[in-house]
């Protein structure tokens, strides 16, 4: 698979005073296509506001700076007004409408990870907007849009013509947007920062998995996700997914070294990543991270809503579940080595703190 897996970063799309959109962008990032993944992000400054818009893609949205306001309507229910903040994780199914306002000074910073394979382009979202001027609206006739909600031609051109933003605005100061609702929440988001941890290694590091447990919605993304944090010099152990998932991995902060091994044992990438980087590993590929001193944090959608890992080293290794002479005929090792690599890391797993 002669892929180029290197890292790379978002470049602006739009944006305006109220903030910008980045995506990455197939043609750079070939995997995109390739997995048939979508991947960007929304940066809003203060009073920004991300006009209410729906996607040709179900998402997984993480928080990665910053507090705000999201407006949320699934398919034939109410409007959700959810606060958010770092750390929160909440599933976009097919035909939600979603609005994202940032009252703080303090930009806010929204991660969107998703599937394209029904999108109009692969490893690209496309959204459609209700309002402003590439809006909907804009593309109908005041005659249809007069007779679809019943209103006059005058009416209709100002409901039509006087947002000349597109995408993203910025709001007036002082102009009361709906305040969050109290229990709208519930079963929404997932803060991977507050949520119990799934794995907690000692001077090794920790994971929070979003799955359809913690968090329904998945189930109609498709996707799964977790947040890894690994501490200064510790490393994730080698492992690939073993049920034919993508993995896509944006790294939130920190940096380190990564390598991947594809086909025939071949080392397909071997790159320091660092925050703002994001890469994808190809199915059956295994990979493993080594982070800086100063430690190492990632945010991964896998392409299964409850994915199934296999590791390499650790207590939890397939080697030992392989018997002692399998392994000394198949590595062509004598008793003494093969003893030596089985009784290693016993006590360890995914994640090895420094020696």
């Amino acid at each position: 698979m002669d892929l180029d897996l290197s890292p790379k970063v978002a470049k602006k799309v739009y944006g305006g005073d109220g903030g910008s959109y980045l995506a990455w962008c197939p043609s750079e990032l070939p995997m995109l296509r390739e997995g048939n993944i979508g991947a960007a992000k929304l940066a809003l400054e203060k009073d920004g506001l991300a006009l209410p818009r729906y996607s040709d893609s179900a998402k997984v949205a993480y928080v990665l700076q910053g507090s705000g306001v999201a407006g949320i309507v699934l398919p034939e229910s109410e409007e959700k007004v959810i606060a958010i903040k770092k750390g929160d994780a909440i599933a976009l199914p097919f035909g939600v409408v979603t609005w994202w306002y940032n009252k703080e000074d303090t930009g806010l910073v929204v991660l969107f990870l998703g599937d394209t394979s029904k999108a109009h382009k692969a490893g690209q979202f496309t959204d459609f907007f209700l309002t402003g001027s590439n809006s909907i609206f804009t593309g109908f006739t005041t005659e249809f849009v007069g007779r679809a909600w019943d209103l006059g031609e005058d009416v209709v051109e100002k409901l039509v013509g006087s947002q000349p933003g597109s995408g993203i605005v910025k709001v007036d100061a002082g102009f009361k947007m709906p305040e969050p609702k109290k229990g709208h929440r519930n079963g929404m988001v997932l803060n991977c920062e507050e949520a119990p941890l799934d794995v907690d290694i000692k001077n090794g590091g920790r994971v929070v998995v979003l799955n359809t447990n913690n968090l329904p919605l998945v189930s109609q993304v498709g996707l799964g996700a977790d947040l890894v944090r690994l501490d200064g010099s510790a490393m994730c152990s080698p492992g690939f997914s073993c049920d034919s998932a993508l993995q896509v991995t944006y790294i939130v902060s920190g940096s380190g070294r990564a390598q991947v091994v594809g086909v025939d044992g071949k080392r397909v990438l071997e790159i320091t990543v660092k925050a703002g980087n994001l890469f994808i590993v190809p199915r059956f590929f295994v990979v493993s991270k080594i982070a800086d001193p100063d430690g190492m944090s990632w945010f991964s959608i896998i392409t299964t809503p409850n994915p199934i890992f296999t590791h390499l080293a650790g207590r939890t290794s397939v080697w030992k579940a392989l018997s002692p002479e399998v392994l000394q005929a198949s590595f062509n090792v004598p008793p003494d080595v093969e003893k030596a690599f089985s009784s290693k890391r016993m006590d360890s797993e995914i994640f090895f703190p420094p020696n």
